[in-house]
């Protein structure tokens, strides 16, 4: 059956207009599988105004549905929080996508952070092909590694030496092992709604996709994974108080978002980072600022630079990658150098630092420091916020948000939100309402109430009024 419907599918892209062909199974050695007809992204599609619809979309994901879990590759791409089925792109360019439908859509979600200076831009592109005529991976040095290492080092505060990877997941794995290692303590703080990756010592009272599909933890990880993690709500300095003082030298690190971004947009209270600074310091356990979303977005600098405390490690992702799978983790050069092989603490990985992340990487920094980026940024970004936030008051909804140059969000709820258990007061299914309708006035924001979203320099004011207006809109009719 299952190989049916996904013929049935295909079949019906293929009258729709879309290209499909037929792939062959490959032999299993427990059991034959019927040949399924897969529709593939070969697609062509006119960009134009036209009627809001998703068919071509439904079928692609109906498809998918048999071919991989939920049809999707991660989790909260699977619009189970604001219903409804996926949206299947075909491309992007600057502040805009482009569904399989033919839909235009202003886009606030940027590939979750990475699209900064706008989708495909013509000059990372131009460099990219450049690059790709050398090859795509080396599983050796390239020269490419030392330029954008020497871009990190000299923009992030608290980053001596820097180990690429190729995620945010990778990353924070690895700096988890590293200090663990350098302390020789196994205990780490985590905050609650703060998502570091979806290792297991990090699945305890995780946000973003974890909290969009209601699962307080993940089933496969075992106790004893998670037995070393404490957690606390975000901006509360005395829980924090109070765990150190229950383990008093036993953690090694507190780990955090400077801004969360996967419960939502919360910024710390004034104060709270500087008394995580402090706490840390008089216990001997390290600072680990996760700057996946905020590193090179609040500033060229990151959160750190942002708010001027510089925590011992930091991980990155995103931006550094400018689009391209990526990550990288770093701090002091005396923890740094636990790192084999220049230390006994082992992490290893084929294609990291790998020539095209590399390219792509290198010149979307450029074009960051550039004068004037990040005023830009925090205009549009404030324009969009206050357009929202004043036409959920003038049609009677409860809700708040903010902004921190660009990167944003807002909730169904009167709020303040100062941490995840304030977030999740919002109207959840208000927000889905309000989703839907934002995507048929050509608005795709991130497919969640707790996740945040992002502007570009390729955003224009232009853009933020339609955004806004089409929010007014929707408002009015939810």
């Amino acid at each position: 059956m299952a190989g049916a419907a996904a013929a049935s599918a295909a079949a019906a892209a293929v009258a729709s207009g879309i290209s499909a062909r037929t792939v062959a199974p490959r032999p299993s050695s427990s059991r034959a599988r019927a040949p399924r007809s897969v529709v593939r992204a070969a697609i062509s599609v006119e960009k134009g105004e036209k009627a809001y619809t998703v068919e071509k979309s439904e079928e692609i994901f109906n498809a998918a549905k048999e071919l991989m879990p939920g049809g999707v590759n991660s989790p909260v791409r699977a619009f189970k929080s604001v219903g409804g089925q996926p949206i299947v792109f075909d491309s992007v360019k600057g502040s805009r996508m482009w569904d399989v439908d033919g839909n235009e859509y202003i886009d606030y979600v940027g590939s979750w952070g990475p699209a900064i200076i706008g989708h495909a831009d013509d000059t990372v592109n131009a460099a990219l092909i450049e690059t790709l005529k050398k090859g795509t991976s080396f599983g050796a040095p390239c020269v490419l590694e030392n330029v954008l290492a020497e871009m990190v080092i000299s923009a992030v505060p608290s980053i001596e030496m820097v180990r690429f990877v190729n995620s945010g997941t990778e990353a924070c794995m690895g700096a988890l092992r590293l200090v663990r290692a350098f302390t020789g303590r196994e205990k780490i703080l985590k905050f609650e709604g703060c998502y570091h990756g979806h290792a297991d010592s990090f699945l305890v009272k995780a946000g973003s996709g974890v909290a969009t599909l209601g699962l307080p933890d993940s089933p496969g990880v075992p106790k004893g994974a998670t037995s070393e993690t404490l957690t606390a709500p975000y901006n509360d300095v005395e829980a924090v108080k109070k765990l150190f003082e229950e383990n008093k030298g036993q953690i090694a690190a507190v780990f955090l978002e400077p801004v969360v971004g996967n419960a939502g947009f919360i910024p710390p209270q004034p104060g709270f980072l500087n008394a995580l600074r402090d706490l840390t310091k008089q216990d001997g356990a390290l600072l680990v600022f996760d700057e996946v979303m905020t590193g090179f977005r609040l500033a060229y600098g990151g959160a750190q630079e942002y708010f001027g405390i510089t925590p011992d490690v930091s991980t990155l992702g995103k931006i550094i990658g400018g689009g391209l799978p990526v990550g990288a983790y770093g701090g002091r050069k005396d923890i740094m150098e636990m790192v084999a092989p220049a230390g006994p603490m082992y992490q290893a990985g084929t294609l990291s630092g790998n020539p095209l992340a590399m390219t792509a990487g290198i010149h979307t920094l450029k074009r960051l420091m550039e004068p004037g980026t990040y005023d830009y940024l925090d205009k549009i970004t404030g324009d969009l916020v206050r357009g929202v936030l004043d036409a959920g008051a003038k049609t009677g909804h409860e809700m708040c948000g903010g902004h921190i140059r660009g990167m944003f969000g807002f909730f169904f709820t009167a709020g303040p939100v100062h941490n995840f258990g304030d977030a999740k007061k919002s109207d959840t299914a208000k927000f889905g309402r309000f989703y839907r309708g934002m995507l048929e006035e050509g608005v795709y924001l991130a497919p969640s109430q707790f996740e945040a979203g992002f502007t570009s320099l390729a955003h224009t004011s232009q853009d933020i009024e339609k955004t806004v207006e089409a929010a007014a809109k929707v408002l009015r009719q939810i």
